[in-house]
């Protein structure tokens, strides 16, 4: 690639987000505009997804509210989020956790590692 345009992209990298890998319980604060008003809300799930791609990463966060399978894709650089949190980690044997969508219950969950 140019390195005009990589200079150009880097710029819009952030550094302050956590290391978190695919199988990590996470908790993404993201900024919410309501008309006039701008809040920050709390998504809390599984990272089941990962791309990589320098500026246009994202990652793709998995949970069930009210018996209901819930996935939200996030730009990793958007100044949209606020603050992410690892809130645990597991170890998991691949890149992509697609089967979770078709799990439910105790055989959803993930094993946790220290």
């Amino acid at each position: 690639m140019n390195s005009v345009i990589q200079k150009v992209e880097d710029r819009g990298l952030r550094k302050d987000l956590p290391e978190f890998r695919v199988g990590d319980g996470v908790r993404v604060h993201v900024k919410v505009i309501e008309g006039e008003k701008e809040r920050v809300q709390a998504f809390e799930g599984v990272v089941i997804k990962i791309n990589r791609g320098g500026n246009r990463a994202t990652f793709t966060v998995r949970k069930v509210s009210y018996g209901v399978g819930v996935e939200r894709i996030f730009p990793m650089h958007s100044p949209r989020i606020d603050k992410l949190q690892v809130l645990s980690r597991s170890k998991v044997r691949r890149a992509r956790l697609y089967y979770l969508r078709a799990l439910s219950g105790k055989a959803a969950r993930l094993d946790i590692t220290g």
